[in-house]
């Protein structure tokens, strides 16, 4: 997966694609919050293609786009991608702590989550059950 940067039009196109799954460019174009040109819409989905975000079928005359990802997966690569620019000067301990920070002081509920995958990865890793 190549590093992208998604524009806004981008977002929402990858949004709707993660909720309905595979659809032409003209359905895509109708359930976009706001009307858009037929042609603004495949150009950003050619885009994202080019991206390797999309998968495309020739489906008679008119492509059919799918996400390549799953959100998820998604999100994953992106909070990688994230984790290895902030390590450059920085040490994976001041990255780690100034994250559990952040978190810490907007959302209580994540940092109990975060524990918790802390403690499964931590078993994992001892090859516990």
């Amino acid at each position: 997966m190549k590093q992208a940067e998604l524009g806004h039009l981008e977002s929402k196109i990858m949004e709707v694609l993660w909720q309905r799954g595979e659809l032409s460019v003209k359905a895509l174009a109708l359930l976009l919050d706001r009307p858009l040109a037929y042609t603004t819409v495949m150009t950003t989905l050619d885009r994202l293609y080019k991206k390797g975000l999309l998968e495309r079928r020739k489906c008679d005359r008119a492509f059919h786009y799918s996400p390549k990802f799953s959100f998820r997966e998604w999100i994953r690569h992106r909070a990688a991608e994230l984790v290895k620019s902030l390590r450059v000067g920085a040490s994976e301990e001041m990255v780690a702590s100034s994250l559990v920070d952040a978190i810490g002081k907007h959302d209580r509920t994540l940092l109990d989550e975060l524990e918790r995958q802390i403690r499964e990865k931590r078993r994992q890793q001892r090859g516990q059950p």
